[in-house]
This record gives C-alpha cells, sequence and structure tokens, in this order.
C-alpha cells in the first residue's frame, strides 16, 4: 500500500512538473496561435481561389454529354450554388464537427483518404532529401569556411553558385537524361518496381530506396547549395569572435576549437531553417513528383488546382501550414536543446 502511495505521488509530481514546464507551457501557446493562424489562412485561401475565373462544374458544361439536370444536381451536390461565405463556412463546421474535409470533385472520394495516401511518399522523399542535404551541406559548409580564399574554398563556392542558379525543373530534366544514358542502372517512373509485391521485406526497402535515388537528388541539390554558402558564412563569423581567440591562444586543438566551441554556435541559425525546409521541401517536391512520377502530395495538388478541385486543394494548402507550423514548432525545441541558455519565451 505504501510503495503504491509513493508511486502515485512520484507520477502526480512528475504531471505537476511536466505542466508547468515551460516547455509545455510554450507548445500550448504555440498550439492555440497556430488554431488561430489556419483560420485565417484558410479563409485566405479559399476566398483567393474562388477569385479563378469558373469552376470545377464549368468545365463539365462543355461535355455535350452531360445534361444541364446532371450539372445542377452536381453543384447542388458539392454546395457550389451557394456564395463564398456559405461554401467557406459550410466545408469548416464540417471539419470541426465531423472531421470531413469534403469530397474530391475529380476522385469522387473523401479527401482526408486521399492526402493519407499521398503524404507517406512525399514525406519520404522530403526526410530523404533533408538528411542528404544536411550530411553533405554542413561538411562541406565547414570545410569552405576553414579553408578560406583557398582553392577548396573557391571551387565549393562554384559548386553551391551553379546549384542555387540551376531551377529545379532543369535539374530534373537532366538527371532524366542521364537516366536514359545510364539504363536500366536507374529507374525512373513510381516507386517500386513491377516484382515489388515478391520481394523480401529487405528487398521491398532496397526497391524503394533505389527509385528514391534520382528524385531525392533533384530535390536536394538546391537545398544543399543554399545550406552551405550558410554555413560557411556563419561559421566565418563565429570564427572571427574574440572568444574563439582566446580558446586559441589557450593551445587547444584545432579540431576542439571548429567543432565545439565554434560550430556549437554557429549551428543556431541552421537549426532556425530547419522548420522552413521542411514545408519548403514538401511544397517544391512535385516538380520532382511530376518529372519522375512519384506518388505524392505534389502530383495530387498539380491535379486539383489543373482540375479547380476546390476541397482537396483546400486540405492540400491546410496540410501545407500545418506542416511549417509544427517545423517551426520543432525547430525552436531544438535550439532550446543545442543552447540551453534560449529561453523560449523569447522565441518569435
Amino acid at each position: 500500500m505504501t510503495t503504491t502511495r509513493i508511486s502515485l505521488e512520484a507520477s502526480r509530481d512528475w504531471l505537476v512538473r511536466l505542466i508547468t514546464s515551460e516547455t509545455f507551457l510554450y507548445v500550448i501557446k504555440r498550439a492555440l496561435q497556430a488554431l488561430l493562424t489556419l483560420l485565417l489562412a484558410s479563409a485566405l485561401s479559399f476566398f483567393i481561389i474562388q477569385l479563378a475565373p469558373g469552376d470545377y462544374v464549368d468545365t463539365l458544361r462543355q461535355n455535350p454529354k452531360i445534361s444541364p439536370e446532371r450539372i445542377e444536381e452536381l453543384q447542388q451536390q458539392f454546395g457550389l450554388d451557394k456564395s463564398w461565405p456559405e461554401q467557406y463556412f459550410l466545408w469548416l463546421w464540417r471539419i470541426l464537427t465531423k472531421g470531413d474535409f469534403g469530397t474530391s470533385f475529380v476522385y469522387q472520394r473523401s479527401v482526408a483518404s486521399l492526402i493519407w495516401e499521398r503524404v507517406p511518399a512525399t514525406l519520404l522523399l522530403a526526410i530523404a532529401s533533408l538528411i542528404v542535404t544536411w550530411a553533405i551541406a554542413i561538411p562541406l559548409g565547414i570545410v569552405a569556411a576553414v579553408k578560406q580564399n583557398r582553392l577548396t574554398d573557391r571551387v565549393l563556392q562554384v559548386v553551391s553558385y551553379a546549384g542555387q542558379g540551376f531551377p529545379s525543373f532543369i535539374t530534373a530534366l537532366l538527371l532524366l537524361i542521364f537516366a536514359q544514358m545510364t539504363a536500366p542502372v536507374f529507374p525512373v517512373g513510381g516507386m517500386t518496381s513491377i516484382n515489388h509485391g515478391d520481394l523480401t521485406w529487405f528487398g521491398k526497402i532496397l526497391d524503394i530506396g533505389w527509385h528514391m535515388i534520382l528524385p531525392t537528388i533533384a530535390l536536394s541539390i538546391t537545398s544543399f547549395a543554399g545550406l552551405q554558402r550558410i554555413t560557411r558564412g556563419e561559421l566565418l563569423d563565429v570564427l572571427r569572435q574574440d572568444y574563439i581567440q582566446t580558446a586559441r591562444a589557450k593551445g587547444l586543438p584545432e579540431n576542439r576549437v571548429i567543432y565545439v566551441h565554434a560550430l556549437r554556435n554557429a549551428i543556431n541559425p541552421l537549426i532556425t531553417l530547419l522548420g522552413f525546409e521542411l514545408a519548403g521541401l514538401l511544397s517544391g517536391a512535385f516538380i520532382a513528383e511530376f518529372f519522375f512520377n512519384w506518388p505524392g502530395l505534389g502530383r495530387l495538388v498539380l491535379q486539383a488546382v489543373q482540375a479547380q478541385d476546390l476541397y482537396l486543394l483546400m486540405a492540400s494548402l491546410i496540410m501545407g501550414a500545418v506542416l511549417l507550423i509544427v517545423g517551426n514548432l520543432i525547430a525552436d525545441l531544438l535550439l532550446k536543446v543545442a543552447d540551453p541558455r534560449i529561453r523560449l519565451e523569447n522565441l518569435n
């Protein structure tokens, strides 16, 4: 009995500490702010979309096989016969009361089910690109800063400028040409091979990974070039600080000065970029997905724009806003972990 009481008291104390902790209160505050942000973003997105001429039903009117009665029936079914404010508030009310984001006009399916089918493929591509970008850009940025104005630094600067100057669709086209020249080494099109279902679990992982190589490279090149330059600039700025000169004067090894003292202080601005990186990769993934026929969210959004599939497009935009908010929150929490001196309440 005594042991049970002690355990309950310990659990209660832990819960109280969690609820009153700075991190928990900050997360709650950001969650409340996020709700207001999403509400305003959804309203603005809805009315901007409505400014486009025509709607989904207008494209059906051009088909002589569809009767005017059927057109009217579809307008009522999708709520397109109502005014813009009525359409928005009915859509918002369904989300709040039923968690229903509406029905896709084109696919005649629940919007939520369509998005959840595509999100894993896009997230897989975006996270792989993020890992590749950071794993290559950070070390090269450090090398460029340490060897400032030497041949290595100049070569890396040329590479980074070239990477940033290349539009994503040009990079994707060049990779497609490369795949054609080296065929069938690099698969192009889809996420899996024809015999994917017959492979072992490890074989399936390798198959998906092999299909990811070219779209990941296409998605990573521009981000890699920018991140390398930022890393170089931030590290050079820190290496000029007085405390770095003091550390060197004390005889500390150069590796310790760079990786322990300098890099730890230079990494904070890079962590801040992380939140924008994730949302940026997801929004930019449609180019890689389009060229490499990757079954992700980007292609779905592009089709929704072309067909004026209102509810599918709205849900996709809200998904992007949520990922941006979550990415920024994760970046703030990582900043706190990287530098305990930072107070979350001072972060905006």
